[in-house]
């Protein structure tokens, strides 16, 4: 009766019974149960809003999407941005922040993350009591219970440090994730693989991520580190999980380094740093030649990658995604004409995405909704008292 409520935006009892095929005595005695427990409110009945015409009128229902929010946090390297939002995922705070604590200081990075949540919260006004369920991704491998294995380097536990056990002692529904895996359940929803259930989402900033939806499925591996791109570094062509931005401004400044690019272009007299690839990319799809040589290197990098997640996955889709992904156009076409040539079976469509850099908190917001969605019920249940024991937006009762 639930999960009817949570699809519908408002139902009367004769269609709850069309959904779900149980009869009217049990999905009253239901409706009844989830109004005593908060979740639930009773709207007007149609004699009410003036839409009564002969008969008795009908209950009509409605989930209560303001009672407790959900917070989704994109925790990267470099950046912080935490969303609140209700039990439907309508966005009601967005706070973004610098990371400066890097890899090696796991007590302030904790700190920075529970910071930027206490401000969107704020921001929301709300109080901690009312987060149901918060969903935090991270540049890391994380596994099904949200703890990240151990990198040689240090990376993935300082990435992730803690941030389960972080949230546990005051968010009822804590989930921890990689952030190219949230890319693919925010694509997979409300972007560009909407309605597939097979593709794979190709994070392409800074560094490559990735995150696999086969099946309908995300799949996470015995390690959670199925998402990583570290295999990148070994495809010919590629050499590197370097993501395309990064790639095009590196080869655009080792170029302005080397007196390559030609006197008398736009930007041959850019400082290296200033040397971005929007602005490259730009130019090439203008014609600029010098600027083309460096998006046509960025196509074989691509097609290489459409290869290899072809021949490893077999979607139906490759979604590019991020930042960087809104001035791929032309270099993701020309991937797509290559592409079928070197397959020996169907190729995959590559599309850029249109959920831009907040897709990684966008799928986390949408990934705590679904903790919300699958564990309120019990937690309402085991509270006994009626109410979702320590939610303070519960307490007003129906």
């Amino acid at each position: 009766m639930l999960d009817c409520a949570w699809d519908a935006q408002e139902f009367t009892a004769a269609e709850a019974m069309e959904r779900t095929g149980l009869t009217r005595s049990t999905i009253i005695e239901a409706l009844d149960r989830l109004i005593r427990l908060g979740l639930l409110r009773e709207l007007p009945n149609a004699r009410e809003v003036g839409e009564y015409r002969k008969g008795r009128p009908s209950r009509r229902f409605e989930l209560r999407r303001d009672a407790a929010v959900v917070v989704g946090v994109d925790a990267g390297y470099a950046h912080l941005t935490a969303v609140v939002a209700d039990l439907r995922g309508a966005q009601l705070a967005r706070v973004a922040a610098e990371a400066r604590s890097g890899r090696d200081d796991s007590d302030q990075r904790r700190r920075e993350i529970v910071q930027v949540v206490d401000d969107a919260l704020a921001a929301a006004g709300v109080e901690r009591t009312g987060v149901l369920a918060v969903c935090v991704g991270v540049p890391a491998a994380v596994d099904a219970s949200g703890d990240s294995p151990p990198h040689r380097t240090g990376f993935w536990e300082g990435m992730n440090p803690g941030l389960r056990e972080l949230f546990a002692p005051w968010v009822p529904l804590v989930r921890v994730e990689n952030d190219g895996s949230l890319a693919a359940v925010a694509e997979g929803a409300v972007g560009a693989a909407a309605g597939s259930r097979d593709f794979v989402t190709l994070l392409a900033g800074e560094r490559f991520g990735m995150g696999a939806v086969i099946g309908g499925h995300l799949l996470r591996g015995a390690h959670g580190a199925a998402g990583e791109a570290i295999a990148l570094r070994w495809v010919a062509g590629v050499d590197s999980d370097r993501g395309l931005g990064s790639l095009v401004a590196e080869w655009a400044r080792s170029d302005a380094m080397a007196d390559r690019i030609p006197p008398g272009h736009p930007l041959a007299r850019t400082p290296h740093q200033e040397l971005v690839a929007s602005t490259i990319l730009s130019l090439a799809d203008a014609g600029d030649p010098w600027a083309q040589t460096l998006a046509n290197r960025a196509v074989l990098v691509l097609t290489r990658i459409g290869l290899v997640l072809a021949s490893m996955y077999d979607p139906n889709r490759i979604v590019v995604s991020g930042a960087a992904a809104a001035g791929l156009g032309r270099i993701i076409d020309e991937a797509n004409r290559v592409l079928p040539d070197e397959l020996h079976g169907p190729a995959p469509r590559i599309v850029a995405s249109q959920l831009g850099s907040d897709v990684v908190v966008t799928g986390a917001v949408m990934a705590a909704v679904e903790a919300a969605r699958r564990g309120v019920l019990r937690l309402a249940l085991d509270a006994g008292r009626g109410r979702l024991s320590g939610v303070a937006s519960f307490a007003g009762g129906a």
